[in-house]
């Protein structure tokens, strides 16, 4: 069944719709996954900062011997420059783990094994960075600020000890930074996305119009084109009802006639035998003829009724010695769309009984069940296998394949079950209003 373009441009809104929240969750993940990497790189460059250019310079090598001047002067420098509410804890750590210094003056001489960050930032001299693990002993004092970044710098003494600066900052400061990051770029981002989805909408709308009406013109030529050949084949089976068929029957009454005014002639009985043969043999060419003119012409279904034109149909095969039954319910199928096409699914059956079921008996109904016209063509046949089906299919005999995809098309279904030996029987049904 065709879609209307709303039912069109709705999928495709829906679909755009989603793929912009798709896109902008993924985007917005990543952009915060590197906002927040960049946050933690912009604090060990801080940190570098208040290591290099605030703590070094005041670390006399007296804070190493505990020199309570040189501590003293450490310590107000990184109570009045470096604390904040950002940076909550400061330490100084000897390579062997003696933390030197500390704003919290109960950790100082104490010593406590480094970590492997902290040992990588003394041999390499690089800053580097961690989340505190603050079930550690010398983070015991840590503990109420929960989660929280280590920062080890490299430094020296006036008289070159190496030290390890370390601060902690809040690890909220650091997703705060990443936030305000990744923030001033999701809004530009998703709204250029959805600005791109809004300006493809019309364009949607109208290549959608656009498809329907080149749709509709071409089913117009079409329609156009079959109703053409319908005219043209129709005017050439009243010719052929009106000139030949016709002929055929003055032959076929002439020569009956001819044979029964022989007199007892010697030779009488043969050429009326002759006659009598040649007449039949018109008859039957006659019988052809109308089946012909009905396969190219189907009759006027809706006028006439599919109980006549199946009737006609059958005809052919009564008249070879067939048993035949028709057992049709107009009221069935009252379109005149929904008898065409059943009209052609019983044409197509009929005509593979006359040609490969070698049958004695062929029965065709049509009634009306649970709001379908059911076609029924039933044949006490040869039958045949699901593998000849398809090797008939594959040396390009397709009408009932092409007949399976006209019912579906009219939301309806056609079956065919044969088994070797046992017949034949095909059922369509097609929903009527």
């Amino acid at each position: 069944m065709r879609k209307s373009v709303a039912t069109s441009v709705t999928q495709f809104v829906l679909a755009g719709l989603a793929a912009v929240v798709l896109i902008s969750a993924g985007t917005i993940y990543v952009v915060r996954r590197n906002a927040t990497t960049e946050a933690i790189r912009n604090a060990r460059d801080i940190a570098g900062i208040d290591g290099y250019a605030i703590a070094e310079p005041t670390l006399a090598d007296g804070v190493v011997s505990g020199d309570a001047t040189a501590l003293a002067r450490l310590d107000t420098v990184v109570h009045e420059r470096i604390l904040s509410e950002r940076v909550v804890r400061v330490k100084v750590w000897t390579p062997e783990g003696h933390i030197v210094y500390s704003d919290e003056a109960r950790l100082i001489g104490q010593a406590f094994d480094l970590g492997p960050a902290e040992r990588v930032a003394l041999r390499t001299g690089k800053i580097d960075a961690d989340l505190s693990k603050l079930d550690e002993p010398e983070n015991r004092y840590e503990r109420p600020y929960n989660k929280l970044l280590e920062v080890y710098v490299p430094v020296h003494t006036a008289g070159g000890q190496k030290l390890l600066f370390e601060t902690y900052l809040r690890y909220s400061s650091i997703t705060a930074s990443g936030r305000h990051i990744w923030g001033s770029f999701a809004p530009v981002m998703v709204g250029g996305l959805l600005l791109l989805f809004l300006v493809q909408v019309p364009l949607a709308w109208s290549m959608a119009r656009g498809l329907r009406q080149g749709q509709e013109e071409r089913e117009r030529l079409l329609q156009r084109a079959i109703d053409a050949s319908d005219a043209e084949r129709r005017r050439v089976a009243r010719d052929l009802h009106d000139g030949v068929v016709q002929s055929l029957a003055g032959v076929s009454y002439s020569l009956a006639a001819a044979a029964d005014r022989l007199d007892g002639g010697a030779h009488s009985a043969d050429v009326g035998a002759a006659l009598r043969q040649a007449a039949a043999d018109t008859r039957r060419s006659m019988r052809d003829l109308r089946s012909l003119i009905v396969e190219i012409a189907p009759p006027n279904l809706h006028e006439e009724g599919l109980d006549s034109a199946l009737g006609e149909l059958v005809a052919p095969l009564a008249a070879e010695g067939v048993e035949t039954a028709v057992d049709i319910d107009d009221a069935a199928a009252p379109s005149a769309g929904t008898q065409t096409l059943l009209y052609r699914v019983a044409q197509e059956a009929v005509r593979n009984v006359t040609a490969h079921a070698n049958a004695t008996r062929v029965s065709v109904s049509l009634t009306r069940q649970n709001g379908s016209a059911r076609l029924v063509v039933d044949d006490n046949g040869q039958g045949f296998s699901p593998d000849r089906l398809e090797q008939r299919r594959e040396e390009g005999h397709l009408g009932l394949t092409l007949l399976t995809g006209l019912v579906a098309e009219a939301g309806g279904h056609l079956v065919v079950a044969s088994t070797p030996g046992e017949g034949t029987r095909l059922e369509a049904d097609v929903p009527v209003p």
